[in-house]
């Protein structure tokens, strides 16, 4: 199964279409950390990481990990070892705090984009997460919650996301 991003606003998962949103500056080929772009390819996901203080565990077929207050992604690239990782925070260490104040990240699965060897500085910390009114992003994709729940009971482990 593939979720496929065909352009800055559309998702699609089979019949389904949602609205969406992705990095300010639109999608590459030739991604760069802190450029504002969506990375373009077809890439494997990861897990579904959630705010079990905000919400309850979604019906899905993806592994469930409960996001902690020293849950961070390094987007550092002094660190190459830890770059694009889930890491326990560190101060001297940069990263996107997956705990936040805000909604955005009560639902996320990061996409494995520059991953499986990252390659410091081609990106980091692009995930799938929530929003509400379609601001573009940092280079992530972004959907509503009520999509993202049901994208959820659609896609299984295995399913891909390609981006155009």
């Amino acid at each position: 199964m593939t979720i496929f991003v065909k352009n800055k606003h559309t998702l699609q998962i089979d019949e389904f279409k949602f609205r969406c949103c992705i990095g300010k500056k639109g999608s590459t080929i030739n991604k760069k950390e802190g450029d504002k772009k969506t990375p373009k390819g077809t890439f494997n996901i990861e897990n579904l990481y959630f705010r079990k203080d905000r919400k309850k565990k979604p019906s899905t077929l993806l592994k469930c990990v409960k996001i902690k207050k020293n849950m961070g992604w390094c987007d550092d690239i002094r660190f190459p070892k830890k770059y694009n990782k889930l890491i326990k925070i560190e101060k001297k260490i940069k990263h996107e705090r997956l705990k936040r104040n805000d909604y955005k990240y009560d639902f996320l699965i990061p996409i494995k984009y520059n991953f499986k060897k990252p390659t410091t500085g081609l990106g980091s910390c692009i995930f799938i997460h929530l929003t509400k009114k379609y601001k573009p992003t940092a280079g992530c994709i972004a959907l509503k919650e009520k999509d993202f729940l049901i994208m959820l009971k659609i896609i299984k482990k295995n399913s891909k996301i390609k981006i155009f």
